[in-house]
């Protein structure tokens, strides 16, 4: 089953935000990442393929299928809350098997998917528990297996791990990610954590203001990305305003860079990107982009360390990582440098 949204567009009454001319598509069984952050338009994406919201403009295709006018229960759309949204009238077992009651499916039937369900998320045990027993991450893979268990033609995940402590997201990301590919669900999940994204999603959308910036594999968004307000979603970064005086060379005020210009002519204003994983340590005196400073706050996080250098001339620190430590100079290779053009916020 697949999703598309083609040109959509949808105010929210008495608004001004929203999403405007929104273009995506997920293929079946594609799991894509919809990244934001709040007043974003992400969860506008996720209520408009619902059918929780109406009055939008262009077209919603669920497996090529127009679902204008179809209402909710008729979408074959399976929904997992932030807040879980079980009934704590029911238990375990019938918490997943109330979809497939709506169906009309009848009780052995639903009973025995139910059943299976739970064994797939390791519950099967819990079966006649009330979910008000269980706990937060017990009742987040109640509701993954709700969702999935009439076989739903897309899967929409609204910040399914948000509610839960740090220390078992990881966990229920790789337990997600596993089932969705299991079931084969084509899957819409919106997030505004960055981990979540992309460490779950086949490709990731960034959205903002309504639009969508870039859609992408994890890998691309985070090494390619078309634009500093994307580079800034995804991933830790330095970005310096710059010009490029020549061909390879692009002035930073405190430094001339060598870097790959490409499609940018001398006197263009552009943007420097480096990721803070990309940068030398005390490298020797004859390395390309070395920047003479002084090392400045250190961020201790056990595998790794984030630190600010401040170049000579500079007032403002680049965001360095590693567990070697620069002391009074660091270089940056060309390649890791990504030329960028100049946001409009450059020039206010």
């Amino acid at each position: 089953m697949s999703l598309h949204f083609d040109n959509v567009s949808f105010t929210y009454p008495g608004a001004q935000h929203g999403i405007e001319a929104v273009t995506l598509s997920v293929t079946p069984g594609e799991l894509l990442a919809v990244m934001g952050r709040s007043g974003s338009g992400k969860s506008t994406i996720l209520r408009l393929t619902a059918g929780l919201l109406d009055g939008y403009r262009g077209r919603i295709a669920i497996d090529g299928r127009d679902v204008a006018g179809v209402p909710v229960w008729r979408r074959e759309v399976g929904m997992v809350f932030q807040q879980y949204a079980l009934f704590p009238h029911l238990n375990v077992l019938d918490n997943v098997a109330y979809g497939l009651r709506m169906r009309g499916i009848d009780a052995a039937k639903r009973r025995a998917r139910a059943l299976d369900m739970l064994e797939r998320v390791g519950l099967a045990e819990h079966a006649g528990r009330r979910t008000t027993l269980l706990s937060g991450g017990q009742q987040q893979r109640v509701a993954l297996a709700r969702a999935l268990a009439f076989e739903p033609k897309v899967l929409l995940l609204d910040e399914p791990l948000a509610a839960l402590d740090a220390g078992i997201r990881q966990q229920l990301r790789d337990e997600i990610r596993t089932l969705q590919r299991a079931c084969g669900a084509t899957t819409l999940l919106v997030t505004h954590d960055q981990d979540e994204a992309l460490s779950l999603a086949d490709r990731v959308a960034v959205v903002d203001g309504g639009r969508v910036l870039q859609v992408d594999t994890p890998e691309r968004l985070y090494e390619q990305p078309v634009s500093t307000q994307v580079a800034r979603f995804v991933g830790h970064s330095s970005v310096m305003p710059g010009r490029v005086i020549a061909n390879g060379t692009v002035d930073v005020s405190f430094a001339l860079l060598s870097a790959d210009t490409h499609v940018f002519r001398p006197g263009d204003q552009v943007e420097v990107l480096l990721r803070p994983e990309h940068v030398q340590p005390d490298p020797p005196a004859n390395a390309v982009n070395r920047l003479a400073g002084r090392r400045a706050e250190v961020r201790y996080f056990g595998a790794t360390c984030r630190y600010d250098f401040v170049p000579d001339s500079s007032q403002k620190p680049l965001l360095c990582e590693g567990r070697r430590l620069a002391e009074h100079a660091i270089a940056i290779d060309p390649e890791h440098l990504r030329v960028l053009p100049a946001s409009a916020s450059q020039f206010c």
